[in-house]
């Protein structure tokens, strides 16, 4: 699953691909048409990997939601943003069962939801966990020192 470069753009519906940084802000594609714009540093621009969803326990990351839903759905679609509230709360509760109710709402609900199906549309969600690069350990075990006394 790779959303590193997918931006979310306040006004802007949809969701777009960061292509070229330039001097003043970027240009950007569509999602939905394909359509290339160009977006200043002023506008309120978000990244999806760097999203979270707030939890009980704490918070988790926008792709690991993204995820959850796509196991579910079996790398399908997810139900519709266009349902009602208690529908769409039920739906997500299955998928995140530990998200919090009180800080997480039916718009956010709705927001994750239609991202991940345009996502889903053009093959950038799935189930399998991602592969992150882990920091190579040395596993060669430590050498005793002995003190003499």
């Amino acid at each position: 699953m790779s959303v590193e470069k997918i931006l979310a753009i306040s006004g802007k519906p949809g969701l777009y691909e960061l292509k070229i940084q330039t001097r003043t802000g970027f240009v950007a594609e569509s999602l939905i048409d394909g359509k290339k714009i160009t977006v200043g540093m002023r506008s309120n621009v978000s990244l999806l990997s760097e999203i979270s969803v707030y939890t009980y326990d704490g918070e988790i990351k926008l792709s690991e939601v993204f995820r959850a839903i796509a196991e579910k759905e079996d790398n399908g679609p997810a139900m519709s943003h266009k349902e009602d509230n208690a529908k769409l709360e039920s739906y997500f509760r299955e998928v995140l069962p530990e998200f919090d109710e009180d800080r997480v709402y039916a718009s956010d609900i709705k927001k994750i939801l239609n991202w991940y199906n345009m996502l889903q549309a053009k093959g950038l969600v799935n189930k399998e966990a991602p592969v992150a690069a882990a920091p190579a350990v040395d596993e060669t075990p430590a050498e005793e020192v002995k003190t003499e006394e």
